[in-house]
């Protein structure tokens, strides 16, 4: 039969111009709803290392109810810094869930870092004690950059931020960008950074522990957000049973989260602290830790939005796709 069926190409221009913090801010709450009740599958998540020096990976799942079914193909390719590119590279493809056609390729570099700054302070006003004034981020790059942008913006109350660098010297582009947002200090002791913080971001290659675990004071919140592949990690050996860990994933974070590493130790899954599953109470002694190891429900749900935008304004390149 004839089909006047189309493919929707969306690329980094495309993306940036639809993409609205708020609505993916909603849209995580969605994603990690979806997770709770069980609606939204993530399949199992394939990271193997490359004869490249990169990182390979595919995170992909379904939403029955929304028809909604995809992956993200994506990795770390160190090597694109010589030639002064990103090295993190993402590329999503939704499908037809009934006929298995593609509907729309999009560059995912951009839904990448933005859905977890998003999923980032989803954890802060969720587990963070509200009235916290004091930051510490470990890295200035790109998922760094978007940590604080999305913190300063749902927790108006942080006055204060102490970023540490992995070469020991300060980042002229990191602070032209937030030192009029803040009192922006640039750190050389970790662990005073650490202690004098209410909230803690790690947003680092995750070659290993960054601080002592000694540092860490009560009623204090982390996101940590570079552990991603097993063999990573970002927080010393000792913390995690000394905290209350939420997962964006317990099998996950288990595999290739923070949680590899103690894979015995209780978790929560942050989906089911949005849905009223599992009600949680702050002390104020607490110590609270999102791993944040990422969903393919995350990128789907973003993806899905960014279609339909794209859809109703005419916007990407219509390939025509018959079968």
């Amino acid at each position: 039969m004839p089909s006047d069926a189309k493919f929707l190409l969306l690329d980094a221009d495309d993306v940036g111009q639809l993409m609205e913090p708020a609505k993916v801010f909603d849209a995580m709450k969605r994603a990690f709803t979806l997770h709770s009740q069980r609606e939204g599958r993530v399949f199992p998540v394939v990271r193997e290392q490359l004869h490249t020096g990169g990182v390979f990976g595919i995170k992909s799942g379904d939403v029955s109810s929304a028809d909604l079914l995809g992956f993200k193909a994506a990795g770390f390719w160190p090597s694109n810094r010589k030639v002064g590119k990103e090295p993190h590279q993402a590329t999503i493809l939704l499908i037809d869930p009934h006929t298995g056609r593609p509907l729309c390729l999009i560059d995912g570099n951009t839904i990448t870092t933005v859905r977890t700054g998003a999923a980032g302070a989803l954890g802060l006003t969720l587990l963070a004690r509200p009235e916290s004034t004091s930051v510490c981020i470990f890295g200035t790059g790109t998922q760094a950059r978007i940590q604080l942008s999305f913190a300063l913006r749902y927790m108006p109350m942080i006055q204060r931020v102490s970023y540490l660098t992995v070469n020991g010297q300060p980042d002229d582009g990191f602070e032209r960008e937030f030192g009029h947002l803040c009192a922006l200090i640039h750190a050389q002791d970790a662990d005073a950074a650490v202690r004098e913080s209410d909230i803690v971001v790690t947003a680092t290659p995750g070659g290993g522990p960054l601080f002592s675990a000694g540092a860490v004071r009560a009623g204090t919140h982390l996101n940590c957000v570079g552990t991603d592949t097993k063999g990573k990690r970002e927080i010393p050996e000792g913390i995690l049973r000394r905290s209350r860990l939420f997962t964006d994933d317990r099998e996950q974070s288990r595999s290739i989260g923070e949680g590899q590493w103690d894979a015995e130790c209780p978790s929560i899954e942050i989906g089911d602290v949005l849905t009223g599953n599992v009600k949680v109470t702050r002390a104020l002694e607490d110590i609270t830790i999102f791993d944040m190891t990422g969903l393919a429900l995350q990128d789907l749900v973003v993806a899905e939005m960014l279609w339909h935008l794209a859809t109703a304004k005419g916007q990407g390149t219509a390939l025509s796709w018959p079968w």
